[in-house]
């Protein structure tokens, strides 16, 4: 009699597992994320700067209708990267797996797969963005007539580059895989020099400045894409793509996506699908505010972005190896710390975020300083989330995660249309959101937890959430008292700003772990020659 067919979560983590090589060099290294994450933090720097200076002149340039524009077709094509969504953690996860098992063969055959599905789903998207997503721009989207004939320009140009950036993941996985993060610091100096070279040519050009914009962001991403290309090719073998069909491994990926669908799916309905039900009901004008909000969001994540992406190899590696007991160590002190180093960048956007927003971008559209303060509450989840999001991908076991997550993105599209329709409240879909995102990520410590017993929601409490409540409380106190003695400004800003983050500093540091202790000692301390350098490894 046959064997019943697994359930196809179930086949993710049962695969053929061939011979691996020898690994020629330690697998889990702190002193690795560590030199990754100030690389990446390097990178962040440039370009957070490059971006701020970027928006604000986007902004003038182009005025309030035009950048609502830009943001309210360019969520047409986000709202399908859902697919795209699913497979780079798919693709990022496998290949990082194999890596972490030192298999080359099996490695380069990954790849290849990986390759020939996104692909597809780069053809996937070109229908879909043709047919329906053309369908709603011409019908449902609120664009002055006028400027349909700049939006379709936009919408085209978007489709392009969401078609190359699919087929671009496979190389960026292969590049995180490997954690040489260095290569995204110094091609992304490139990438900014050349954004504010579009700058000048936006200002100078004779064109309509929308089309104009759109066709030279996208001949940038061509030209970055390509280079990430070479870099790979040149330095990686298993990233010389070749046909090739392997069912051992097309299946895992695709259940592995599969799962990830649903969640990637409802995370993306409520970012921007939001977008979309804010231009039906406000306009275009709100549009503008409601990018704002999202731009200085992702300007703020930015900050932990890098140790985030630098950490997520080393608990896929620690998981592929069997080491549980360190991959909840990595866990939970990056979920702890990824917070504190939140914390200390977003205090003083949430306390002075008119001034911010005024000194950025001069306009400052209505509603824009309220959306920032809750994007920003969001965000202190979302990292958490994130955070506990990447131990259940080393796991490979994606069903709860992914219904449970995605029921819960998903309810924002409904309850935010009854609240535009019936009671015309914009703030309804940011509170939900913040409040359905911390729901969210209470269910993947659980979730991780049954695949590792480390993993408690007891044990996520009493070393993640009670550390980090006090020096919330603290900080935000002593981030208040300066308001009630200087009038808003560069001053006041600069001291609400100064306190917060020494304070946020001074009591991670004494309450820290040894290993903590001794990498800011190392990494750090050292360079403004201060606590004690020392030599040995985390």
């Amino acid at each position: 009699m046959p064997e019943p067919e697994r359930p196809l979560e179930e086949q993710v983590d049962r695969q053929p597992v061939e011979k691996a090589e020898e690994s020629p060099e330690p697998v889990v290294s702190g002193q690795r994320v560590a030199k990754n994450a100030i690389a990446l933090y390097f990178r962040m720097f440039i370009s957070m700067a490059v971006g701020f200076y970027a928006s604000r002149v986007i902004l003038n340039v182009l005025g309030v209708e035009d950048y609502g524009i830009q943001s309210a077709v360019g969520s047409i094509i986000s709202m399908m990267g859902f697919l795209k969504a699913s497979m780079s953690g798919a693709t990022s996860r496998f290949l990082t797996f194999e890596l972490g098992r030192n298999n080359k063969k099996k490695l380069s055959d990954t790849f290849c797969c990986a390759m020939m599905i996104h692909i597809a789903i780069a053809l996937i998207i070109f229908v879909l963005a043709e047919t329906v997503g053309l369908w709603f721009l011409e019908n449902k989207m609120v664009i002055p007539p006028e400027r349909m004939v700049a939006a379709r320009w936009v919408y085209h140009a978007n489709i392009i580059s969401a078609m190359l950036t699919i087929t671009q993941v496979p190389y960026n996985a292969v590049i995180i895989a490997h954690e040489k993060m260095s290569i995204y610091a110094y091609l992304d100096i490139l990438g900014v020099t050349l954004r504010l070279l579009i700058l000048y040519l936006l200002i100078i050009g004779n064109f309509d400045k929308l089309i104009l914009y759109s066709i030279l962001s996208l001949s940038v991403s061509i030209f970055m894409m390509t280079l990430y290309r070479i870099y790979c090719i040149r330095h990686y073998p298993e990233s010389h793509f070749h046909f090739v069909w392997r069912k051992d491994i097309f299946k895992p990926m695709l259940s592995f996506s599969g799962w990830d669908l649903y969640g990637n799916m409802s995370d993306m309905a409520r970012t921007q699908g939001v977008i979309v039900l804010v231009n039906m009901f406000f306009g275009v004008v709100v549009n503008a505010a409601v990018s704002i909000a999202f731009a200085v969001q992702g300007i703020v994540m930015k900050f932990t972005s890098g140790i985030t992406t630098a950490v997520r190899p080393q608990i896929v590696k620690t998981y592929s190896i069997g080491d549980h007991e360190r991959m909840s160590a990595l866990v939970y002190m990056s979920a702890k710390y990824l917070y504190l180093l939140l914390l200390m960048v977003s205090v003083p956007v949430f306390m002075e975020p008119h001034y911010v927003i005024e000194l950025w971008l001069k306009q400052v559209p209505e509603h824009t300083v309220g959306l920032v303060r809750w994007m920003i509450i969001f965000n202190f989840s979302a990292l958490m989330s994130m955070v506990m999001a990447m131990g259940i991908h080393a796991t490979g076991k994606m069903k709860r995660i992914s219904l449970i997550n995605g029921s819960l993105y998903l309810s924002v599209i409904p309850i935010t249309y009854i609240a535009y329709k019936f009671f015309g409240n914009l703030y309804v879909a940011f509170i939900y959101n913040a409040l359905a995102v911390f729901v969210g990520c209470l269910c993947n410590v659980y979730t991780l937890g049954l695949s590792v017993k480390q993993i408690r929601i007891g044990r996520f409490i009493k070393k993640v959430l009670l550390p980090i409540a006090p020096i919330t409380l603290v900080a935000f106190v002593v981030a208040y008292i300066p308001r009630l003695y200087y009038q808003e400004g560069f001053v006041r800003f600069l001291i609400v700003g100064a306190a917060s983050t020494v304070v946020i500093f001074v009591i991670t540091y004494v309450t820290a772990e040894a290993e903590v202790k001794e990498l800011i000692n190392k990494r750090i301390l050292k360079y403004v020659k201060f606590g004690k350098h020392t030599d040995s490894n985390v």
